[in-house]
This record gives C-alpha cells, sequence and structure tokens, in this order.
C-alpha cells in the first residue's frame, strides 16, 4: 500500500513540475527570414547573438537568421536584408564600431539597419519597452562579425562649412 501510495505521489510530483515548467516557456516568436538569411555571414552573426539585450532574455525564433528578446518580443532581429545603398532620406548613426540607418516611420517601432556592412542586419525596436542605444550596444559584438563594405555614416556639411 506504501508503495502504491509513493509511486502516485511520485507521478503527481512529476505531474506538477512539468506543468509549472511549461508554463514558463515562452511561444516561439514566428518570424520572416529575409531573403539573404542563408548567407554565412548571418550564421557568424546568429551563433553570437547575446542570452539578453536590454536586458531582456532571448527567444527561440522559427526562422533562419533571426533573433529575438522580450516576452512579447520587443527587440527583433533579422540578417540577410537588403543592404542599403547610399541614401540621404534616413539618418545614419553611429553606436560603438557599427553605424546605422534609422526608419522612425512607425514610431514607436523603430528599424534600424545596418549602413556599411554586408550582410546587413536589421534590428526592430519597441521604444516604449527598449532603448535603441541600450539594444544595439548588447547587440554589437555579434554584428560586428559581418564584413565592411567601404561605406559608412557620414557627417552631412552645415552651410557654415561651406
Amino acid at each position: 500500500m506504501r508503495r502504491a501510495f509513493r509511486a502516485g505521489l511520485a507521478s503527481v510530483v512529476v505531474a506538477v513540475a512539468t506543468a509549472v515548467s511549461l508554463a514558463g516557456c515562452s511561444p516561439t516568436v514566428a518570424l520572416k527570414p529575409a531573403d539573404d538569411a542563408i548567407n554565412v555571414g548571418c550564421a557568424e552573426v546568429v551563433v553570437r547573438l547575446p542570452d539578453t539585450v536590454a536586458e531582456l532574455p532571448i527567444r527561440q525564433t522559427d526562422a533562419q537568421g533571426t533573433g529575438a528578446w522580450g516576452e512579447p518580443a520587443s527587440v527583433i532581429l533579422r540578417c540577410g536584408v537588403v543592404v542599403p545603398g547610399p541614401t540621404a532620406a534616413l539618418p545614419c548613426v553611429t553606436e560603438g564600431s557599427i553605424d546605422w540607418l534609422v526608419d522612425d516611420s512607425n514610431d514607436p517601432s523603430f528599424v534600424f539597419t545596418t549602413y556599411g556592412r554586408e550582410p546587413a542586419v536589421e534590428v526592430i525596436i519597441d521604444n516604449t519597452v527598449v532603448a535603441g542605444v541600450t539594444a544595439l550596444s548588447d547587440l554589437e559584438y555579434a554584428i560586428s562579425f559581418t564584413t565592411p563594405n567601404g561605406r559608412a555614416c557620414e557627417v552631412p556639411s552645415s552651410s557654415a562649412d561651406e
């Protein structure tokens, strides 16, 4: 009788532990891979993605060349997006050693795209949850494994310089 009770109790403990551990799991983030996500440079980036960005934990994604952090995902990375050409339409900022084009047209979601690197990496940040500078700084090491292509942010000349 005691043996049956212990076996039953053990089954209940295992079932409760399993339910608790599954309740803590975040679902996989469904993302669409970029057109060049199979680029070897993207593999170099993805294997070096940090476990946290802006103190948000990494999440599992279902697409190659991607990363996501937070619940809900507040930082999303896609490697292999179209390499941007020279542009004056978007502001260009430098964070650490990486230049970024900044698209704030969907504020408060900001899209940062590497400039002067191949493959290009896009990082989408929910600015209501995460400061862009913090997220980009946390991702700098991984993204530094993309290859510089000779382009860099340029400071626009002012009328005082002319």
